[in-house]
């Protein structure tokens, strides 16, 4: 009898250590696995962003070239259609111009003309040269107008927001809608010329470089095809955050923030400069904004420490807490209190 008390008192204790083995394993394995689960996400969320390389000629200046660069933003698009058309009009009005100058030379001069007109008004010609350059005005001021509401409508509440601030000789974005981190952005080194950023690596190092003085090392990456909202200010003296290609100029000023919309409509990579004298180094301090699918830009925001993914889509609120259980009524309350003092007068009876 005791033998067998003690053996099974012995397979009780077995199986209650194994138990908890088996507790600590699946606690302290599964936080294991969840590190190892999370470091794997990381190193393919790294894995899955590299830096594109830029188009030659797209997003950038060209050699040689005259006029506009090529637009990849909607109002870029709409202000380069306005720009070409304006020149035909100040083309078309210069030559007209020139016409009539050439017809009076040759048919009004002293030869051809010795006894000149005394005609001191003409009612008709009167009118058609003050209306027509009136209704020429108003069919430019339409579009212009038109073109300042499209660059200064406000982002809408969903749309990503980006803080830009320039410093001497550099540039900081920030992303708080992606966890709050920050990128420095430098021009790299030009080879063979004087260090321009100490502890900054060389142009052309990089098989997705771009061209000098226009490279940097660390791009303003965006999502293509969504409205970003920028915010614009300045850490020391007045900058100016200018993307040509992209229709994209405001000033950024010191205890100021300026904002405006911001929409790529192509991935790709296009540059800038600051186009504000800010100092020695004002011509080295260039812009470069990368323009990804939002997969793509995805897993370049979770290569930063703390970066997450902008919730675009608002998690469902929590489910409310349940009811508190009712109360009793008072007149129940009443009676049990009553039918209570009845049985304990009976039972002192």
């Amino acid at each position: 009898m005791t033998v067998g008390k003690t053996v099974r008192n012995w397979g009780e204790a077995a199986k209650a250590f194994g138990w908890t083995v088996s507790a600590f394993a699946a606690v302290f394995g599964g936080s294991a696995a969840a590190r190892a689960a999370e470091a794997a996400s990381a190193g393919t969320a790294a894995a899955g962003y590299t830096p594109m390389k830029p188009t030659p000629g797209i997003g950038m200046p060209v050699p040689g070239a005259m006029g506009l660069q090529q637009q990849f933003s909607p109002t870029g698009e709409y202000g380069a259609w306005i720009h070409h058309g304006l020149l035909w009009v100040m083309g078309l009005i210069c030559l007209f111009v020139l016409i009539l100058l050439l017809v009076i030379v040759v048919r009004f001069n002293r030869r051809a003309n010795p006894v000149p007109s005394k005609t001191s008004h003409n009612t008709i010609l009167e009118v058609v040269w003050t209306l027509l350059p009136v209704l020429i005005l108003v069919g430019i001021a339409i579009p212009s107008i038109d073109l300042i509401a499209k660059q200064y409508k406000p982002a809408p509440k969903t749309a990503l927001t980006i803080k830009v601030t320039g410093n001497q000789w550099f540039w900081t974005y920030g992303y708080p809608d992606n966890g709050d981190f920050e990128v420095v952005s430098n021009m790299l080194n030009i080879p063979g010329q004087p260090v321009i950023n100490n502890g900054v690596r060389e142009v052309g190092s990089k098989p997705w470089d771009g061209p000098s003085h226009l490279e940097v090392d660390n791009r303003m990456v965006v999502p293509v095809g969504e409205p970003i909202r920028l915010q614009i200010t300045a850490a020391d003296v007045i900058h100016s955050f200018a993307v040509p290609s992209l229709w994209f100029k405001l000033d950024a000023v010191p205890g100021r923030i300026n904002e405006k919309v911001l929409v790529v409509e192509k991935p790709g990579v296009y540059y800038g400069q600051c186009s504000e004298l800010c100092g020695a180094k004002h011509g080295y301090m260039p812009i470069a904004v990368e323009a990804l699918p939002r997969p793509q830009y995805d897993a370049w925001v979770l290569t930063h420490a703390g970066g997450v993914i902008d919730s675009r889509v608002k998690a469902a609120p929590a489910a409310p807490a349940p009811a508190a259980a009712a109360e009793p009524a008072p007149a129940a309350t009443a009676e049990a209190s009553q039918a209570a003092a009845g049985d304990a007068t009976a039972a002192a009876e």
